[in-house]
């Protein structure tokens, strides 16, 4: 009884600011407004901002704007960005910018805000403008109904972008931005690179990364392997991203490979792992340009990891490109055996990658070439794929090429290039070139009978160490029948050059 007499009950609400909730409702009817008329939704929207305003002056603030301020010029912004009117839309984003430097607006809602603003923006650019479905946002209000508003707008949505983040990272600058924030400005600036790289303003973006390096060096080229906060090598990590991106598109190869190198040795990092796929893919690519097909082939299948962690549709266009380093390295294992890739194997996407690389261990040559005709779209359209489909003809044609030959001690460019296909003779020359240069096959070409002679004597020699006196005769023998071959070669030449007698056979066991 005692505690219970501690408790009093009362049915008095807590005092509220009676400003504080008009300007809430207000904020929120005005929202309500955007479904019907953007243009009336635009003139309560600022009412509230005067409506805030007196409040502030009758309560002897010394701030121009409070945090309901803040919340309408976002929304005027994002109105008047969705209806493609940009010179307006760049007049309230600037006063925006300005409530956040003399306005009463928390950091992490200054953040919030100013991210969002950006990647509507960015998307607005990339879908062209007007009509397109920004990043976020609510409700499917129509644009402003201004008539002509828009073809009297003379700023383009690639020079409003650009306008955005020049005055944001104006603003937030660390050392002489009227609102200085080092963690906003640094990510601004990688948004802005990464538009700079997408409508490929190399120059502006070098200088983005010259202002981003100043501010964060990651490594000082102390040492191979770069440890640190996480917080810095995340944001090492998202700088080399970047850095990766142009020096790939400049075919910069050396500066590639060093900044990938970089890359990959940070520990501690915890970046996004799309922009882990996206380092990872272009790696392999890098490796793949060099040859350096088992490489490449292990570096697409982290990206591809990165990628499905991040359930990225791009993983598809990564295991395509792991498949076909995986055919390049001529490698025995199927890249669909692995648990990661196994439930992709019979996505369309997929499925004409799944059966090329079935017909290439099985070495089909005639079901490979098949399937590259039959899906051009699927294979063909890709152009890191384009560029590399050369290999890999030529890659499955030498597998099929050194089967065919093994057998036989001599035999004709045109019964392989029969079993190849049908291709040129001068390809199957030019394939037997590389394996006589590489040292995969010791043979020679005779090419005025267009005739492929393996040697095998010095294999032999080697062999005869140690052999029992029967194989010391089988070998005696083998070399003797090599002899007549080589003397029925000189008759066969000679014959030819008096115009030949009799027809050669095309394959010569």
């Amino acid at each position: 009884m005692q505690e219970e007499d501690q408790f009093e009950y009362t049915d008095e609400e807590e005092e509220q600011d009676d400003g504080a909730v008009a300007l809430e409702n207000a904020y929120y009817n005005s929202k309500g407004l955007r479904e019907n008329s953007s243009q009336e939704a635009a003139e309560s929207f600022e009412a509230v901002i005067r409506q805030e305003r007196e409040e502030l002056q009758k309560s002897g603030s010394t701030k121009k704007y409070g945090p309901w301020s803040y919340k309408a010029m976002k929304q005027l912004t994002k109105l008047y960005l969705r209806a493609g009117q940009y010179k307006k839309m760049m007049w309230h984003y600037n006063r925006l910018l300005e409530c956040i430097a003399d306005g009463d607006v928390s950091p992490s809602a200054v953040e919030k805000g100013i991210n969002g603003m950006l990647d509507r923006v960015s998307t607005m650019y990339q879908g062209n403008g007007v009509g397109s479905a920004g990043s976020g946002g609510s409700g499917g209000y129509s644009p402003m109904s201004t008539g002509s508003a828009q073809e009297e707008d003379d700023m383009d949505p690639q020079k409003m972008a650009l306008a955005v983040y020049d005055a944001t990272l104006k603003i937030f600058q660390p050392q002489t931005g009227a609102c200085p924030n080092e963690r906003l400005w640094f990510k601004t600036n990688l948004k802005y690179g990464q538009l700079l790289y997408e409508i490929n303003e190399t120059p502006k973006l070098q200088q983005v990364l010259k202002d981003l390096m100043s501010i964060r060096k990651p490594d000082e080229d102390a040492g191979a392997t770069v440890s640190g906060t996480s917080s810095s090598s995340t944001q090492s990590m998202e700088i080399y991203a970047l850095q990766i991106q142009l020096y790939s598109r400049q075919k910069d190869n050396k500066s590639l490979r060093e900044v990938f190198n970089k890359a990959m040795s940070i520990r501690g990092g915890i970046p996004h792992p799309r922009t882990l796929a996206m380092i990872q893919e272009l790696g392999g690519k890098m490796h793949m340009q060099a040859r350096e097909y088992e490489s490449a082939q292990s570096t697409f299948f982290q990206a591809f990891k990165s990628y499905d962690e991040a359930g990225d549709p791009s993983r598809l266009r990564c295991l395509k490109y792991l498949v076909l380093a995986s055919m390049l390295h001529a490698s025995s294992i199927n890249p669909f055996d692995s648990q990661e890739a196994r439930p992709y194997k019979d996505d369309p996407e997929i499925v004409a990658m799944t059966n090329l690389v079935q017909a290439f261990h099985a070495n089909e040559i005639q079901a490979f070439e098949r399937i590259l005709r039959r899906n051009q779209g699927r294979i063909m359209d890709d152009e890191f794929i384009r560029e590399h489909v050369e290999d890999l003809l030529r890659t499955i044609r030498t597998q099929v090429l050194r089967r065919v030959i093994r057998p036989y001690t001599r035999i004709s460019l045109q019964a392989i290039a029969r079993e190849l296909n049908d291709i040129p003779e001068t390809d199957v020359e030019s394939l037997l070139v590389g394996l006589i240069l590489s040292g995969q096959l010791d043979g020679k070409i005779d090419q005025v009978t267009g005739v492929l002679i393996k040697k095998k004597e010095q294999h032999l020699t080697v062999m005869s160490k140690e052999k029992t006196p029967i194989e010391l005769k089988l070998d005696a023998m083998n070399s003797l029948i090599q002899t007549l071959d080589d003397l029925s070669t000189s008759l066969t030449n000679s014959c030819v050059k008096e115009g030949p007698r009799h027809p050669i056979r095309s394959v010569v066991h």
